[in-house]
């Protein structure tokens, strides 16, 4: 099965950065500001809205180890990502958070997966900015493209 998978270094304490990961209002300050409705933790889950009503991603929270992962299960959404999990994987690395991203468990490769690979791209790197400035672009704020 094909995988998304992105690598982004950040300038900050691997603590913050798992804060920004692993909490609703982390997650929102550079994902969504549409709003992210939940409580993080293991077997619960997480709603993730882009301008409907209904939830665009409900994510089953699947592991959390204090400040190295965070995992989520999809269990609604889009139907190519219904059954697929996310992954963040943080190390420190120096002054710096080693952040790997990953995506898995798609049933084959599309032209959707690979705009959904643009958008996470785009995401983990407003998430950089929140750690390494203060200020992300969460949807709707995000560049469209």
């Amino acid at each position: 099965m094909p995988d998304i998978r992105h690598r982004v270094v950040v300038a900050a304490p691997l603590t913050e950065a798992f804060e920004l990961f692993a909490t609703p209002e982390g997650i929102a300050s550079w994902w969504t500001r549409e709003g992210v409705k939940g409580e993080s933790k293991e077997g619960s889950t997480l709603e993730f809205y882009f301008g409907d009503p209904a939830p665009a991603a409900v994510m089953e929270v699947t592991q959390l180890r204090a400040d190295t992962h965070v995992g989520w299960a999809c269990v609604q959404g889009a139907e190519e990502w219904v059954g697929t999990t996310v992954s963040f994987d943080l190390t420190q690395d120096g002054e710096e958070t080693v952040v790997l991203f990953e995506h898995a468990g798609w049933r084959e490769a599309s032209e959707f997966m690979a705009h959904c690979s643009a958008r996470w791209a785009y995401f983990l790197l407003s998430a950089k900015s929140v750690l390494e400035t203060g200020k992300g672009t969460p949807f709707p704020y995000d560049l469209k493209f």
